[in-house]
């Protein structure tokens, strides 16, 4: 093997695996512009399927994906995947970086809903279309006539036509389970969100991410809450970042 094949093989083993978390009304398709990217950078990729019932059951099936992968990983979560990560994270010596896409980043006892209505501008309780389960529980789904506007304004409507079409419901108990101990207090954290995110309002991103102590945040001006699928170049750079760093 040439020095310089020897030279990319090894620093394809130390580049972090980056696990990608989709949050609610989402699937893991909705990562696939950033997953692109990041690939043709040479960073392997995993988009775990977030359950969506529950935020320690959820941080539970990622935690056991995270045990499934030699050497270093960077968790990336959109929305409610913000505190599947933060959970996950606890305990797992080999994630050196959390990177919030428009994503919750919960202190000890905050739920998704407890954040969201800490500042005024969600619309999301007007867009919701909640359904009963037969165990007594109910899901939440986003209107699908209402998908575009809520979700996801700054991309073509054919396709946030497929988004709403594809979206994956969230258990309301998920949205209003408290988290355990907050990780981005002992990990590094990052923040990327738009300013005219209309599921969590933009204020609130930018409390957690000041309170988290952000390395580095952006914000995208009139990017809307899915802006991995609006923006994967600038969400892409953000991972690539908080995956370089020393």
């Amino acid at each position: 093997m040439s020095d310089s094949a020897t030279g990319q093989a090894a620093d394809q083993q130390v580049k972090p695996t980056i696990v990608l978390v989709h949050g609610a009304f989402a699937e893991s398709s909705s990562w696939n512009g950033v997953i692109a990217e990041l690939e043709r950078d040479g960073f392997r990729t995993i988009a775990a399927a977030n359950p969506l019932r529950g935020v320690a059951s959820d941080a539970a099936a990622v935690s056991a994906l995270i045990g499934s992968i030699h050497g270093p990983v960077v968790l990336v979560g959109h929305s409610y995947g913000g505190p599947v990560i933060t959970e996950a994270a606890k305990g797992k010596g080999d994630v050196k970086a959390l990177v919030f896409v428009a994503g919750f980043a919960p202190d000890k006892g905050e739920s998704s809903l407890t954040l969201s209505g800490q500042f005024p501008g969600s619309t999301l309780g007007e867009a919701l279309l909640p359904v009963k389960r037969p165990d007594g529980g109910q899901d939440l789904y986003i209107q699908p006539e209402k998908f575009h506007e809520q979700i996801a304004a700054d991309i073509p409507a054919a396709q946030a036509s497929l988004m709403a079409a594809t979206q994956r419901p969230v258990a309301e108990a998920a949205l209003a389970e408290p988290s355990g101990a907050a990780a981005w207090k002992i990990i590094p954290s990052y923040s990327i969100y738009g300013s005219a995110d209309r599921n969590i309002p933009p204020a609130v991103m930018k409390f957690m991410a000041e309170r988290a102590d952000s390395v580095k945040t952006i914000v995208v001006e009139g990017a809307s809450h899915a802006l991995m699928v609006s923006h994967p170049a600038e969400v892409t750079s953000l991972i690539e970042e908080a995956a370089s760093a020393e």
